[in-house]
């Protein structure tokens, strides 16, 4: 059921890559939560019950419902329009991020550990690396603060693979960088949408000290 779950975590990569609209990104944020959701509990099942009531609530809660609701507000608070702009053709951008994919199930099957929980790997890798690209090709800032948070669930998914282990000092870290990354990024959205009139990262190079 675990990696049912992880492959469509996968298959929710590809969709940002076909996606042009910023309410189709923020669903893709609230699925993957759910999902995460789903591994955390079949995963760490055998923990302490008082570590697994937090890492389950965390999840559900930040990443399925306040995340996705706090990105809505930046949207309607700063009039930002409904189009995620990507520098390239969505076509393209799937081709890439399928490629991201298959690019970390080779690297993840080329490291031969026994520690190593390989479709952890290979998700974590993925979401790792369609989030930069995310970062890298939309014109948004607010796409951008959403790259951030793809690779969050990256960083996210690995920890789960030992999070049996170590379970409060992994998630209470991933905890403390979802709320201080989007509060960060969230007040700087708010910010930069008080100074330019489109929030488009080439507006940026008319920022001066």
């Amino acid at each position: 059921m675990t990696n049912i779950l992880l492959i469509a975590f996968a298959f929710t990569l590809v969709y940002l890559g076909m996606s042009s609209r910023l309410q189709g990104y923020i669903s893709i944020l609230a699925f993957q939560g759910i999902l995460l959701f789903g591994v955390a509990f079949i995963e760490l099942i055998e923990i302490n019950t008082i570590n697994l009531m937090f890492i389950l609530l965390e999840t559900i809660v930040f990443k399925t419902i306040a995340i996705p609701k706090f990105l809505n507000y930046i949207i309607k608070r700063n009039h930002i329009t409904r189009e995620a702009e990507p520098f390239l053709p969505n076509f393209l951008s799937v081709v890439i991020i399928t490629f991201i994919i298959l690019g970390s199930f080779i690297l993840s099957n080329a490291i031969h550990d026994t520690h190593l929980r390989k479709i952890f790997f290979m998700i974590a890798l993925s979401a790792l690396f369609t989030g930069l690209f995310i970062i890298m090709t939309r014109r948004k800032i607010i796409t951008h603060v959403i790259g951030f948070l793809v690779i969050e669930n990256g960083v996210f998914v690995l920890s789960l693979a030992v999070g049996n282990e170590m379970p409060m000092l992994v998630n209470a870290g991933i905890l403390l960088d979802i709320f201080v990354g989007v509060l960060l990024l969230g007040i700087f959205a708010n910010k930069i949408g008080d100074v330019l009139k489109e929030q488009d990262v080439e507006q940026l190079r008319q920022l001066k000290d």
